[in-house]
């Protein structure tokens, strides 16, 4: 039994309600709930990012059918440097449709978009917990540049012990230990003054 045709094109605004539908299955399968998802289509989240100059989607369908897309962004590979890169935001392909080459189709799509804007790499961001993504980026060359940590910016204050205003909690204690020592000082002044 052969495998059916793949088509891969780029989102235009006929296909942008299929993109939104199979975007919005990417994000509850990453484990966003349905109605926050729902709300950042309805925002209007999709269509300002399919509209950016710097932004190219894909979307795949087999039999008319949607089965996958691919978002991918020029930017430079770091800000210190001028080498344009494509990066791939998000690559997706329906449960069903997983092992036909939908990817792979995607992925050539990617390719030639980054030819055509004079790229020499191609990046991806995958999510460390994801084995099969992992292991599809590697098999196609892909290798470990870089490890990408986020924290909450709230985190990352309680860790660096600062207080809501930005100060260290060092600074906070040493500014009330002097603040304390000048009323000391000022009260004993008065004392000793009447």
């Amino acid at each position: 039994m052969s495998r059916p045709a793949i088509s891969v094109k780029r989102v235009s605004a006929d296909e942008e309600r299929s993109f939104t539908e199979l975007w919005l299955s990417s994000r509850v399968e990453a484990g966003i709930s349905a109605e926050v998802a729902a709300r950042a289509a309805s925002e209007g989240r999709v269509a300002t990012a399919l509209r950016r100059e710097d932004v190219r989607a894909y979307i795949a369908t087999t039999e008319g059918r949607p089965v996958g897309f691919a978002v991918a962004a020029t930017s430079p590979f770091s800000s210190l440097t001028d080498n344009p890169c494509v990066t791939i935001d998000q690559l997706y392909v329906v449960p069903e449709a997983r092992k036909h080459g939908v990817a792979r189709q995607l992925m050539t799509a990617v390719t030639l978009y980054a030819d055509s804007r004079g790229c020499d790499q191609i990046g991806c961001n995958v999510p460390a917990q994801h084995r099969e993504a992992n292991r599809f980026f590697a098999r196609l060359g892909f290798s470990s540049q870089v490890v990408r940590r986020v924290t909450s910016v709230a985190a990352l204050r309680r860790r660096l012990g600062q207080d809501e205003s930005g100060h260290s909690s060092l600074e906070a204690l040493l500014h009330r230990r002097r603040s304390l020592r000048a009323r000391d000082r000022a009260s004993a002044g008065s004392r000793l003054a009447g």
